[in-house]
């Protein structure tokens, strides 16, 4: 089939949290047709590539009306005849294109849905699905789930500091049996709330919506769940937490307003201190951004006392940037990255920065953003890059369900959707909570 570019359509649709977003249909002159939508983040590290908003009264400022036309005036032409196959040249011209460093121009937005579309047109033009256009082989594996139970910080008006509180269904074998325990484990964190008056509804990604009195409530009251659903903490269901410290303070400062005791301002060894207590008393196998994107030293002394019982998880301070995932590894800083195409702009270097964290021996985990689509395409690169790790929310809301349970229909031709063996994440070995 001819696979050049023939025609590149873009369209004005709209995202989970009811804001305008830019969908990319591809059509290639064989025939054959690609499409995908942009998603966005509220909690953004400062050196992510930047999404092109119009500004002005509509919508808040949030309208892509100047993405939309640039998807006519540059993508268009950029790529016009282009082989749809050739990955790598497709984003290198959209990258040549742009011009900026971070996207500005053009727009990360419309840049990711036109590098997507493009990945899912060159699949369909080799009759294949796009986890193996991507590579992916008869030995590929479904990725290991990481599911939101209760949002916080800037996902839920900050009724609780930390952002996300997730569990990680270890001692799953496979992707259906993980995501049932996850269900389990949601249900029974809905019923301990309601029966208690603390549901106050859901928050961006689906999670509940916490009345916790401080953040380590939440901690607790998630083990609670684990148990109410009849799963072994840290043996069968782990924990997982995104402090996302950078929306807490900067230059080695953090301001709780939800600390055990009341407000607090902390430094970055107590902060540090404060996380590896909980690291000791819970069944914590994994913490995103545990200190602010601009405390480097702070990370790395963090990684350096976490050592080998947890994953130390880079976003805002790593942003899918191969250049700044190699300084991190120098510096001894995290031992795993969250990928996210959009914070790169192409999935060309969404691609490098999980090939230089594999060289560095580091894991990661495909990750969705809070304002997120019906697109599943990041399910297909979890499976077709081979990370082993996929978090995509909670499990609800429909953006959320269709990537999990697109992950469900690739598991139908993928070894009946077996997960990574326990070996590929020895952070994961067993953790009983010392409160139980």
């Amino acid at each position: 089939m001819n696979s050049a570019i023939d025609r590149i359509v873009g369209r004005r649709v709209w995202d989970s949290r009811g804001r305008p977003t830019i969908e990319v249909d591809v059509q290639l002159a064989g025939g054959a047709m690609g499409r995908a939508i942009a998603p966005a983040g509220a909690s953004r590290g400062s050196g992510e590539a930047l999404d092109r908003r119009d500004g002005g009264a509509a919508f808040g400022g949030l309208d892509v009306r100047q993405a939309l036309a640039a998807v006519d005036a540059e993508i268009g032409p950029a790529l016009r005849d282009c082989d749809a196959t050739d990955q790598a040249a497709i984003d290198a011209a959209l990258i040549a294109r742009d011009g900026t460093r971070d996207k500005s121009r053009i727009g990360a937005n419309t840049m990711v849905a036109a590098s997507m579309a493009v990945a899912h047109a060159g699949a369909a033009a080799r009759g294949l699905p796009l986890w193996q256009h991507l590579g992916g082989g008869d030995d590929a594996r479904l990725p290991l789930p990481e599911i939101q139970i209760f949002g916080g910080g800037a996902h839920a008006g900050r009724r609780v500091d930390v952002q996300d509180f997730m569990v990680m269904p270890v001692g799953a074998s496979t992707f259906a049996e993980a995501l049932d325990w996850s269900a389990e484990v949601y249900r029974a964190a809905g019923q301990i709330m309601s029966e208690a008056g603390r549901l106050r509804g859901v928050a961006d990604e689906g999670g509940f919506w916490p009345a916790f009195d401080d953040n380590e409530q939440a901690l607790e009251w998630l083990l609670r769940a684990i148990e109410r659903a009849g799963y072994r903490p840290g043996e069968q269901m782990a924990i997982s937490l995104d402090v996302a410290a950078s929306q807490l303070g900067h230059a080695g400062r953090y301001r709780l307003a939800r600390a055990r005791g009341g407000a607090k301002e902390l430094d970055r060894d107590e902060m540090a201190a404060m996380l590896l207590d909980w690291l000791q008393r819970y069944p914590i196998v994994a913490i995103e951004d545990p200190l602010g994107e601009d405390d480097a030293e702070g990370f790395a002394r963090f990684t350096r006392a976490a050592g080998d019982r947890v994953q130390v998880i880079g976003d805002d301070f790593l942003v899918t940037n191969a250049a700044r995932i190699d300084s991190a590894a120098t510096l001894g800083a995290c031992n795993a990255v969250l990928i996210k195409p959009n914070q790169a702009g192409t999935l060309t270097e969404a691609k490098s920065a999980w090939d230089t964290a594999r060289g560095h021996g580091w894991g990661a985990l495909v990750s969705a953003r809070s304002g997120e689509t019906e697109d599943t395409t990041i399910v297909h690169l979890a499976v077709g890059w081979g990370v082993g790790q996929l978090k995509v929310g909670s499990f609800s809301r429909s953006e959320r369900m269709a990537k999990w349970n697109e992950g469900l229909r690739l598991a139908e031709q993928l070894q009946g959707g077996r997960l990574p063996p326990r070996t590929a994440f020895p952070w994961a070995s067993g953790h009983r909570s010392s409160l139980r």
